[in-house]
């Protein structure tokens, strides 16, 4: 369980997130859901270190990750897989090397471990036979699994994932989705994903929370969120003319 209590963030003047509290549930897919703006990278950036919240605290299994110095972090960042919005590959690494890379920096396997290790990730995620090839040469969609495959490939406890579906149409979309939750179920992560997509939010959020302007707004799950009577949450699921027109059914 990775629990949020009272996190502020601010920047200067701005602040950014307002009392956060929540919690994301261990081996389920964990959605931030909210606007462009509205806090949820932050708030990632602050669960795994890339940003030390102005107050409050983050719990990975009752242990207060920021209370630790450096060292210690390290070694909880070493059970935490992380998939970057821009997928993050290293353009002067061919994909086997991408995948190994987070081996190469946080274990002693040998090449051939890593190697194995790297073959099984890439098979996973359907890109066997493309250890060779460099991310320029992979499509948009195929360039998210490589990234999920190096995110996997330490067997992490927690894997974060910013807007995994940003740039994709809509077929690629649903793959990665269901790529993301069989990996969590398979391997009894934790996942915790930032989107703004619909058909992610109703199809594999197993716990949703909604941030607006900073501010926890609602937490519930796919089951819930279209049927909810939070008007502001209504506001961001039907802003859509297709969505409006869904309205209807559900009601």
């Amino acid at each position: 369980m990775i629990t949020i209590s009272n996190v502020y963030k601010q920047f200067g003047d701005n602040v950014v997130l307002k009392d956060i509290n929540t919690e994301f549930v261990d081996g389920k897919v964990n959605l931030i859901i909210g606007r462009s703006g509205s806090g949820k990278t932050v708030l990632l950036k602050c669960i795994i270190g890339l940003l030390e919240p102005t107050s409050g605290k983050v719990f990975f299994d009752d242990r207060d990750f920021h209370s630790f110095h450096s060292k210690v972090q390290n070694t909880f960042k070493m059970e935490m897989g992380v998939v970057f919005q821009g997928s993050a590959l290293f353009d002067s690494l061919t994909i086997e090397q991408n995948v190994m890379f987070p081996l190469d920096m946080l274990t002693t396997q040998t090449k051939e471990e890593k190697l194995d290790r790297a073959n099984y990730c890439l098979k996973r995620v359907g890109l066997e036979n493309t250890n060779k090839l460099y991310p320029s040469e992979l499509s948009g969609g195929m360039k998210k699994r490589a990234a999920i495959a190096r995110a996997i490939a330490s067997n992490p406890k927690y894997l974060f994932c910013d807007e995994p579906n940003s740039g994709l149409d809509p077929k690629t979309s649903i793959m990665i989705d269901e790529l993301l939750f069989g990996i969590t179920h398979e391997f009894n992560i934790t996942t915790i994903i930032n989107t703004h997509d619909l058909n992610t939010v109703i199809t594999i959020g197993e716990t949703i929370s909604y941030i607006q302007e900073g501010c926890l707004e609602w937490r519930g799950n796919k089951d819930e969120v279209l049927i909810t009577d939070n008007d502001k949450l209504n506001d961001f699921i039907y802003a859509q003319p297709l969505t409006q027109k869904l309205r209807g059914f559900v009601k």
